[in-house]
């Protein structure tokens, strides 16, 4: 197949799948599962098999390397978007629910299927370790799936939600990585049928697991930190290089922690909170080019997945009808147990909060991540792995992730979202402190009413307007500057913490609200039961 055949295949690829995610925001579908649905489109036994043309071929060695890089740029972009001074109330719950959490789902969706397999005997019985592998590739939740939903209707969450989650999800997939590849050497060392495994010493094995999550958290701090302070020395001749170089510390921190025994996964994530968190030359270019990466990377992953799934494999009933029950298992118990096993020491949240975070537990890019290690590894039933993994995928992000505002608004845990903030005409480079106060305005007939001056339209207090653009032209205004329908203002206010304490003081309320709706709702239910239990 030529190399030109296979820039205008993938060209057309992107190109659907840009689209897609348009038509996902527009509709409220997971733009993630119509990226997934191109890839299948134009696999094997899409468009290509119709006509009867050879289709794009991904190996497994391939799609090890590609989810290896994608898996980092991921990950370093959450650090980098997470604010400490956002998490730091969260710092306990977040990190509790990012390894106890992981490992609770794990253990329990991992038991699940090996009674499930030994009761149904959809391919062949498994062992356990090789059940507990199979729900390691799935324990952790997918940050990315998360927002890009709630960015889909710029949907918010109260009480401190939304930073939890973003700790949680930034957080959980190292603990995921280092269970699945533990696993995988612990599956690969025994044998997978039930009367034929070995014992394993657990005492090494968690050993190794804490061994590489500290080391992980030390070294993505130093290279952080030391990343931080190169930059405050260094000045580069060509702006654009700025985001070239942090690509390129974010790939130096993965393979030196690699050869250093650590939590690749996890000093990555760090080293990018801490580099996220210090000021430094074009870091609203360098996030905005990591944004466009972290797309670029889930994309390709979810391509490649379409690309090397199986249909045919999928349909038979002693796949699929596992599949299905153990994304009930995980959807509806392991993620739920695991959150309120979790949040049992802390009060603060209340029965709404450990409601919604038992629903967010969205798949993504990850687990194929993870499924294809296990393929590139030899581990055996790989490709049982692989189409589990497919499955639960697809249906978590059509069940949770169609739902999850549904959700928030029935539990009334919803607020505007944070992206309806983002300038959109005002491309500058402003401080964290400024960019997460600023705001646009277009002027209008009503803003105009009486009068055409900054000092003669109405605008709220602690607000102020230091920018005003006209087509293409800027300018900063006075207050006898005259304004156009049409204009538009760069404002800067500081009444969000005005709102803030608003909406902490609001939260008793609210809670008591609720409960007394739910009990009016039960005691309503059970009047009617007794009513219909007395008829008969």
């Amino acid at each position: 197949m030529h190399v030109e055949f296979i820039l205008l295949i993938l060209s057309l690829l992107f190109f659907v799948s840009i689209f897609a995610d348009k038509i996902g925001y527009k509709y409220g579908v997971p733009a993630l599962l119509l990226f997934l649905t191109v890839g299948m489109f134009f696999g094997s036994h899409g468009i290509a098999a119709l006509m009867g043309t050879s289709s794009i071929e991904i190996k497994t060695d391939t799609a090890q390397a590609l989810s290896t890089v994608a898996m980092c740029i991921i990950l370093f972009t959450g650090g980098l978007e997470t604010k400490l001074s956002d998490i730091k109330s969260v710092l306990l719950p977040g990190i509790t629910l990012a390894t106890l959490g992981v490992m609770i789902t794990c253990a329990i969706t991992g038991v699940m299927i090996y009674f499930l397999f030994g009761w149904l005997n959809a391919v062949t019985t498994v062992s356990i370790w090789l059940a507990l592998l199979m729900a390691a590739t799935m324990s952790s939740t997918d940050s990315a799936s998360v927002f890009s939903v709630l960015r889909t209707n710029g949907i918010g969450l109260k009480h401190n939600l939304r930073p939890l989650l973003e700790l949680e999800s930034g957080a959980n997939d190292p603990m995921a990585y280092v269970l699945t590849t533990t696993l995988i050497s612990v599956v690969l060392s025994t044998d997978t049928f039930v009367g034929m495994v070995r014992p394993v010493e657990t005492l090494p094995i968690i050993q190794t697991i804490v061994i590489q999550l500290v080391m992980g958290t030390v070294l993505g701090l130093a290279f952080g930190e030391g990343l931080v302070l190169l930059m405050r020395r260094v000045k580069l001749g060509n702006e654009a290089l700025y985001p070239i170089m942090i690509l390129t510390a974010c790939i130096f921190i993965f393979a030196i922690t690699y050869y250093l025994k650590g939590n690749t996964y996890l000093a990555v994530y760090v080293g990018g909170l801490i580099i996220g968190n210090n000021k430094f030359t074009r870091k609203r270019q360098t996030k905005s080019f990591f944004n466009g990466l972290t797309w670029l990377s889930q994309l390709v992953m979810f391509l490649m997945l379409g690309l090397m799934v199986e249909p045919a494999e999928l349909l038979h009933y002693r796949v699929w009808l596992p599949c299905l029950i153990i994304s009930i298992v995980m959807i509806f118990i392991s993620r739920p147990l695991a959150v309120w096993l979790c949040m049992l020491p802390f009060r603060q949240y209340h029965q709404r909060d450990k409601l919604l975070l038992s629903w967010v537990g969205l798949k993504g890019a990850v687990p194929i991540i993870f499924a294809i290690m296990c393929k590139a590894g030899g581990i055996p039933f790989a490709d049982l792995i692989f189409n589990v993994v497919f499955l639960c995928t697809i249906v978590s992000l059509l069940v949770q992730g169609t739902t999850l505002t549904v959700v928030a608004k029935k539990l009334a845990l919803d607020t505007p979202g944070r992206e309806a903030r983002s300038l959109e005409y005002f491309d500058l480079d402003l401080p964290d402190e400024i960019q997460s106060s600023a705001r646009e305005v277009e002027v209008t007939e009503r803003i105009l009413a009486k009068g055409n001056t900054p000092r003669d339209i109405d605008i709220p207090p602690h607000t102020l307007i230091i920018m005003v653009r006209r087509a293409e032209d800027f300018f900063v205004p006075t207050g006898a500057s005259e304004l156009q329908v049409g204009d538009r203002l760069l404002v800067i206010s500081d009444t969000d913490a005005e709102a803030t304490y608003k909406q902490m003081t609001d939260e008793a309320e609210e809670e008591a609200l609720w409960r007394a709706q739910m009990r009016a709702k039960i005691k309503e239910r059970w009047m009617k039961i007794t009513a219909w239990m007395q008829r008969k």
